[in-house]
């Protein structure tokens, strides 16, 4: 008996250093911040005495709040579509293309996350200025009059953020290319159907675990962006992580803060798994 429940313990003992880490790093924060949503705001502290839900009620009555998550959404929603539908053809490209310069194309894929996102940001705003590189060639060739708004909207945020998150779409996806056997599209393409069929109905679905880790790390990670935002947007475009951030440090509310946190964390993961759902059903339809 002692063999058999010393190895039902192995499982155990292998995961309980990650699952104290977890605990500890990010159960205890999330439950610290789900305690500090309910409190009552401070004067001159960063929170008083009491509980209450007024932070909530605030949050749901101002519609200005509202608005600001959807134009985060709808940031997070467009800067996901981009990465897709570039990074797709690019992962195809390293994972099944006969490229000399393979390691050359991987060095140029990984190369954002080679420099620091402060430093990526401010690179940008050299780019989009009005005074920056792009009207100025614009403007010395004579293909404009006045420079043309790059920054201080979602335009300017949106590219940055495709620029960042970029490799975040191509590796998972170029994965799941490079785990699907080429032998299952020839079978397909000697079987009568065509090049665009062969794809469509073999490998794109077979893709699909790629393409939906892909989707959900550039979706998150552009829902929760708080340097580049706040950069490229300046104050005309202010999104949830950025009024968080100013509501933690700038304004010194608690709770308020914590409140807006929450919310931005349950409508990111209502989007995540209504997407992982609808792909889901998506596929069962197209193999049926």
């Amino acid at each position: 008996m002692m063999p058999a429940r010393r190895k039902g313990l192995g499982p155990l003992i292998l995961i309980a250093p990650a699952a104290v880490l977890l605990g500890v790093f990010l159960v205890l924060p999330y439950l610290n911040i789900v305690v500090m949503s309910f409190r009552m705001p401070g004067q001159g502290t960063p929170y008083g005495a009491g509980f209450t839900i007024g932070n909530y009620t605030k949050f749901f009555v101002d519609s200005f709040y509202l608005l600001q998550v959807a134009n985060t959404l709808w940031i997070g929603l467009i800067t996901t579509a981009i990465c897709l539908v570039v990074g797709f053809p690019v992962a195809w490209q390293l994972a099944r293309g006969a490229m000399r310069f393979r390691a050359l194309a991987y060095g140029l894929v990984l190369s954002p996350l080679l420099v620091g996102i402060v430093i990526r940001s401010y690179g940008w705003t050299i780019l989009l200025g009005n005074a920056g590189l792009i009207n100025r060639t614009l403007t010395g060739m004579g293909l404009i009059d006045r420079p043309l708004p790059l920054m201080y909207n979602a335009l300017g945020i949106v590219i940055a953020l495709v620029h960042v998150f970029l490799p975040f779409m191509i590796l998972p996806i170029m994965a799941a290319i490079q785990g699907v056997d080429p032998s299952l599209e020839s079978a397909a393409r000697s079987l009568g159907a065509s090049r665009f069929t062969a794809f469509r109905r073999i490998v794109l679905p077979l893709c699909t675990p790629g393409i939906q880790a892909g989707c959900i790390l550039v979706f998150v990670l552009s829902l929760s962006a708080y340097v580049t935002p706040s950069l490229i947007g300046g104050l005309r475009v202010k999104t949830m992580a950025v009024t968080v951030v100013d509501a933690l440090i700038d304004t010194f509310q608690w709770p308020w803060g914590s409140a807006l946190a929450l919310m931005l964390s349950v409508t990111g993961a209502l989007c995540v798994v209504i997407f992982a759902r609808l792909t889901r059903m998506k596929w069962k339809v197209g193999r049926t």
